[in-house]
């Protein structure tokens, strides 16, 4: 039976005949076959302008489809750890290649427009009829992200087509949809991860801000979307950084562009003054057979866009993302440290309420416990648990090695969340020197362990004997110290303890007011409050004021962000 996938046709019953056969060579001709909704004319046509995709056709899948014909690329997938590369044809080291970040809202159209400029870069224009997938585009709900990892999309072999270059396209998962700040944060690992690997990306040629034309109106989500993409980069970019308006009729995208003033957008500059900014419709595979007029319009309109991007392209130089990748760094670091901080401080707060409460019991019953040795007081004793944490697999993410990063002798969690990239602590960010540089003993890699499963603090209700505190805290090296100056003592050891770390997170924070294009993203806005909440505590007035004047310009912005996700929230429980 033959079957003319290979022409977008799938016959059905069509059995071979000697006029289907070339002197018995195996060679197949050109034929109609029957019941295709084409007539002889149109044809003719059609099957003059795909021979040229031939090659590419017979290597691809036929995606049951009208017109036009829609056929799943199969690219070449490698994996170096978590990093996927997807490349079609091969490489020529003689040509230029052009590497554009795709980064925007779940729902923007990223992928579809991935497509679009692959199909672009092929030559395929409207008379083929049509169209192939490099990343299958499926119907889903905006409100989910389509791509779960960062993916980094080759396309070689086509520059004598449209472009004089090829391209390397790196799609990034959709910002602000139901996972929330978790899945953000990973996202910004896995791009350090991108720019790090051996086989990353070290320059950048365009960042391309997806946005959608059919966006009337600035949402607390998109104020919150926008900041985030933005805080990834390092202030080096701003000049290829371009707007790619998806969804669009062809008009002018005023909305949008208002949008980006409004938020105050770093980014590329034309010559009046405005984002350079390329329209797209995201319609290129819709059934022409339906309303073949306002689709070839459609089409036009994004083809026109293309031309223009691609003509931005070859005028801007790259940029190295050196930068970019330090803002990264400094990013993970500080959350880690936050995260570090914070269970310090939590456990010091549970150990001075245990202290507090032996001190009380020593004033009140200090004739009974000098009495009886045996005299007992109730305290909250604080102690360390494992706890169970959700790989990045549960967050419907892929399949990573994020877990912690924990020391078991310090009994500390040093790096969570952790890296992706990491299978084990060896590799963790966090180790410098075959040590950590978290942990409160700066113990050795091998006391430490990747799973996923992180320290947490607990208390329970003990009975403490007269004896027992004795034996813990009057040891004969502090003889001459009574209990309750020992007592005094670990507690402003257990506060000393955590400075350290308090000014790590501190210097984290200016060094990314120093680099980053958008210096503040709502998980770094958490984090300044918390940090001039703790440097009040202190006393340190300079840090306080250094901290609450970077606070002063985001206030409005973050509360935007806080709103979405507080409103998100209301709805998931409904």
């Amino acid at each position: 039976m033959a079957l003319y996938s290979l022409y977008g046709y799938q016959g059905r019953g069509h059995e071979e005949t000697e006029e289907d056969v070339v002197g018995g060579s195996g060679k197949r001709r050109i034929g109609k076959p029957p019941n295709l909704m084409l007539s002889d004319d149109q044809w003719s046509r059609t099957s003059n302008t795909s021979s040229k995709f031939d090659d590419i056709i017979s290597k691809s899948v036929l995606i049951p489809s009208g017109s036009p014909r829609v056929y799943q690329l199969r690219p070449k997938k490698k994996m170096f750890e978590t990093l996927k590369i997807m490349t079609l044809g091969e490489k020529n080291v003689g040509k230029l290649n052009k590497t554009i970040f795709f980064v925007g809202e779940t729902g923007a159209g990223k992928s579809t427009l991935i497509n679009a400029l692959a199909n672009y870069a092929m030559g395929v224009k409207w008379e083929d009829n049509l169209q192939f997938e490099l990343i299958k585009v499926e119907e889903t709900d905006t409100s989910e992200c389509q791509t779960s990892d960062v993916i980094v999309y080759e396309i070689f072999g086509y520059e004598d087509e449209t472009l004089p270059f090829s391209l390397t396209l790196i799609d990034t998962p959709g910002f602000g949809d139901t996972h929330g700040v978790e899945k953000d944060a990973i996202v910004s690992q896995q791009l350090y991860d991108l720019l790090q690997s051996d086989d990353g990306v070290i320059e950048v040629n365009a960042v391309a801000l997806v946005l959608k034309a059919t966006d009337n109106r600035l949402t607390d989500r998109l104020m919150y979307i926008l900041d985030s993409l933005m805080s990834l980069f390092g202030k080096d970019i701003e000049d290829n950084i371009v707007a790619l308006i998806t969804h669009s009729s062809g008009r002018p995208p005023k909305n949008v562009l208002k949008f980006l003033e409004t938020v105050q957008i770093k980014c590329a500059k034309n010559d009046k003054d405005q984002p350079p900014n390329f329209l797209f419709d995201n319609c290129l595979t819709e059934d022409r057979r339906e309303d073949k007029g306002a689709l070839k319009s459609a089409h036009e309109t994004s083809m026109r866009g293309m031309r223009e991007f691609a003509g931005f392209l070859a005028k801007i130089e790259p940029r190295r993302l050196g930068k970019t990748r330090e803002v990264l760094k400094e990013r993970i670091r500080l959350t880690a440290c936050i995260q570090n901080l914070k269970e310090r401080i939590r456990l010091s707060e549970q150990k001075q309420k245990e202290i507090t409460q032996i001190q009380e019991a020593l004033e009140k019953h200090q004739q009974e416990m000098k009495d009886n040795e045996m005299f007992t007081v109730e305290v909250d004793e604080a102690y360390k648990e494992k706890q169970s944490i959700p790989s990045s697999g549960e967050w419907g993410l892929g399949l990573f090695n994020d877990g912690a990063t924990c020391c078991t002798v310090c009994e500390e969690n040093c790096h969570y969340p952790g890296c992706t990239k990491a299978k084990s602590a060896e590799n963790c960010d966090v180790m410098k020197e075959g040590c950590c540089t978290k942990c409160t003993n700066k113990c050795a890699v091998s006391d430490h362990v990747k799973d996923n499963w992180i320290w947490v603090t607990k208390t329970r209700k003990v009975q403490k004997s007269n004896e027992q505190l004795k034996n813990k805290y009057e040891t004969e090296a502090k003889t001459k110290s009574t209990l309750l100056e020992t007592l005094d003592k670990e507690m402003e050891d257990l506060r000393a303890g955590w400075l350290p770390v308090l000014e790590e997170a501190y210097q984290h924070v200016v060094k990314l007011d120093q680099i980053a294009l958008n210096r503040h993203s709502l998980s770094t806005q958490v984090h300044l409050d918390f940090l001039i909440e703790k440097m009040t505590e202190i006393g340190d007035s300079e840090k306080v004021q250094k901290l609450e004047e970077m606070n002063s310009h985001e206030d409005n912005r973050c509360l935007a962000a806080m709103r979405y996700f507080a409103g998100a929230a209301v709805k998931a429980v409904k």
